[in-house]
């Protein structure tokens, strides 16, 4: 990784960013010294302009950010360091240096779970209820989105809120498998509502698809 520290006197700046929920953390500054010892002990270390000297982030409130990732930009002059962090980041203790909650969205791991799924189906181990699916074809993936589909209409008609989620639950599951099984990603399906979204879509096809009038053509 060639940088250029000569734009700012030696310093680049850095980007902190956590691995997990991607939010950005802070923002210091690096010279060649401190990207050295941050990939060498795997712990973010800058350099503190106002002390003229190294700091390891989390050495004295044990805050580390422990790095994942190191990467440079297109000019070579900014990194983006992913990290995990200890604890707060902000020495004000807030889990960021913009005052806001480093929360996890759990919209992103449906992401991860066709990840996960997909390596099921590249491996398909033994002993997995993924596998028994992928193994027993399509239309029986297909058969039990219908089924978890059914279970989730029963508990919005006549259940509670916590049944509706965890039927709900099993059937994105499932779905997951059938895109897996169909190489098709859950991001394609987002890519698609989002299209809808767009105030120039079809609003014609979408009013006559509610009133049961569309017709394919």
């Amino acid at each position: 990784m060639e940088l250029d520290f000569k734009k700012m006197g030696g310093l680049i700046p850095a980007i902190i960013q956590d691995a997990v929920t991607k939010n950005v953390l802070m923002m210091g500054f690096m010279n060649e010294e401190a990207v050295n010892k941050t990939i060498e002990t795997k712990k973010v270390t800058f350099w503190s302009r106002s002390r003229q000297c190294l700091w390891t982030k989390g050495e004295t409130s044990g805050n580390f950010l422990n790095l994942i990732s190191i990467k440079s930009d297109c000019d070579n002059d900014t990194l983006l360091l992913e990290v995990r962090p200890d604890g707060p980041t902000c020495h004000k203790g807030t889990d960021t240096c913009w005052g806001e909650d480093n929360k996890y969205n759990p919209i992103f791991f449906l992401t991860e779970l066709q990840n996960f799924i997909d390596m099921r189906h590249k491996e398909m181990p033994e002993g997995s209820y993924t596998t028994a699916l992928f193994k027993k074809g399509t239309k029986r993936i297909a058969q039990k989105v219908g089924e978890e589909a059914l279970e989730t209409v029963i508990e919005a008609v006549s259940g509670t809120d916590d049944k509706i989620v965890y039927e709900g639950a099993d059937l994105l599951y499932h779905l997951i498998v059938l895109l897996t099984d169909k190489g098709i990603r859950i991001e394609d399906l987002a890519a698609e509502l989002l299209k809808r979204h767009q105030p120039d879509w079809d609003k014609d096809r979408r009013l006559a698809k509610f009133l049961g009038t569309y017709k394919r053509k």
